[in-house]
């Protein structure tokens, strides 16, 4: 009987950490946002990686994204809404696999909120206008400010310094 509860409990256990994302609906994931689109919109928007990562809180592996060993001069906008995020000027190599910034634009642009899953304790960061999952920031960048803004390159697009087609 032990033997067959311990099976119980290892499955219920397993099944519920190996989650293809950790969208779980919160009070906060309620909040309205300026730019809001039903689901089929973003869905007919987004490829559907970028759906899995912006929509639902989803993350890339390391070491794949277009833009974590990126250093071009430009502004990084959401990939969801173009919202400007960060500058490249807060750029650095975090060696963690994922794009690394020091620094979120100012003006609120980037929203954090609580992250309770997989059982971490860590801090999330949304795009501020749509509410889409950029990643998460944690307290030991090298820089002045001691951040590391660590997001997915699936969230993200760049508009070089002299690019002035930006589609958004």
């Amino acid at each position: 009987m032990k033997q067959f509860l311990l099976g119980v409990f290892l499955v219920a256990v397993t099944t519920t950490g190996c989650r293809v994302s950790n969208k779980s609906k919160t009070d906060s994931d309620m909040e309205k946002y300026p730019i809001e689109r039903s689901e089929a919109e973003w869905r007919a928007q987004l490829s559907p990686e970028q759906y899995r990562i912006l929509r639902e809180k989803g993350t890339e592996y390391p070491g794949t994204g277009e833009y974590n060993l990126h250093f071009k001069e430009g502004t990084y906008t959401c990939a969801g809404c173009g919202t400007e995020l960060f500058s490249s000027e807060s750029k650095f190599d975090g060696h963690c696999g994922w794009p690394s910034f020091d620094a979120a634009l100012a003006g609120g642009r980037v929203r954090e909120q609580r992250d309770l899953s997989h059982g971490m304790i860590r801090t999330e960061i949304l795009c501020a206008q749509c509410g889409g999952h950029l990643g998460h920031i944690f307290p030991d960048g090298p820089t002045e400010t001691g951040l590391r803004y660590c997001v997915n390159s699936l969230s993200l697009e760049f508009q070089p310094v002299n690019d002035s087609t930006s589609g958004k």
